[in-house]
């Protein structure tokens, strides 16, 4: 059937002959009425919801797209498919706290079920067409489970980029507890790749507070530190091999008159968040390596890596 563009014939003939043959058209068609769609400028109300005093997307695909053009970091809240204690704490948590609220201005925000079914995702998160948005490998670190997690539209010239770069389930692991701080030092995260933030993040969140993390991180150092993350869980063996030549590195690099490491391994077949805290605990029996991630340093640089024999290597290198 030939259609016919109302603008078109607005313009050519003149406002009123183009309404008179309009409705002759429309008279003379009474089948395609219903056919002849006009656009409209109402939006659908589940677009978007209003919790603990912020406006939430509900819609994953629209918050994307958002946060690229804005250049903002995503976060995502993933809610259990029933009321859950972790769940309205967080909210009343994010009701309560004002200063918490401000930060999160400079995020997109979406809330999903984690029963949420999707077509696609964004560039960045390869999907292969799975049904449920928590099943994507971008989400894996939240073992499928409610949750919180960061994807990096902020940074576009980074490798990790359209990456999840944080991940914080509301399930209990091994070691890791969830509590409403743990959004809050995930928020004072420097930009990094989801390894890199959950070690600093382990550090961060110790009781005891230690300082390593309180200066720079160096994308130098951290660089360097993701190497020997990776060489040691090659190999499967923990270990400073090959510190002096890293040594030097660190020290032109970071125009630093001094340069120290700390390294560590967790235990077997863990994830990721649970195997930080273990390094991090493993530090803390040795009091070389834990005064070097207690104490303010310059410069600092973070990085963990699994070996295929399911053990994670953690590497923390600082300049002074």
């Amino acid at each position: 059937m030939r259609t016919f563009c109302v603008q078109q014939l607005l313009h050519r003939r003149g406002y009123r002959r183009g309404l008179i043959g309009l409705l002759a058209i429309l008279a003379l068609l009474p089948a395609a009425v219903d056919a002849i769609q006009l656009p409209t400028l109402s939006l659908r109300r589940n677009d978007w919801v209003t919790v603990a005093g912020l406006n939430w997307h509900t819609d994953y695909d629209v918050a994307c797209d958002e946060a690229r053009d804005a250049k903002k970091m995503l976060l995502v809240n993933f809610m259990p498919r029933a009321g859950s204690d972790a769940q309205r704490g967080l909210e009343k948590f994010l009701h309560e706290n004002k200063a918490v609220r401000a930060q999160l201005q400079d995020y997109v925000l979406v809330r999903v079920r984690v029963d949420e079914r999707v077509r696609g995702l964004k560039t960045g998160l390869r999907r292969k067409n799975r049904d449920r948005l928590i099943d994507d490998a971008a989400f894996k670190h939240l073992g499928r489970k409610a949750g919180l997690a960061m994807v990096d539209y902020r940074h576009g010239n980074e490798p990790f980029y359209g990456d999840v770069v944080t991940a914080l389930p509301f399930q209990d692991g091994k070691y890791f507890r969830w509590k409403n701080s743990h959004l809050v030092a995930a928020l004072g995260l420097p930009a990094g790749t989801i390894t890199q933030r959950t070690m600093v993040w382990a550090v961060r969140t110790h009781p005891e507070e230690p300082r390593s993390t309180v200066g720079t991180m160096h994308a130098e150092l951290a660089s360097l530190a993701t190497k020997h993350s990776a060489y040691q869980a090659s190999i499967g063996v923990q270990g400073h091999q090959n510190w002096e030549t890293r040594f030097h590195l660190v020290v032109v690099r970071a125009h630093a008159g001094t340069a120290s490491e700390v390294v560590a391994e967790s235990w077997e077949n863990q994830d990721l968040i649970d195997s930080c805290i273990d390094c991090v605990q493993s530090w803390r029996q040795s009091p070389g390596h834990w005064n070097g991630v207690k104490s303010r340093h310059r410069y600092y640089g973070y990085d963990v890596r699994k070996g295929s024999n399911g053990i994670w290597y953690g590497t923390g290198i600082f300049a002074d």
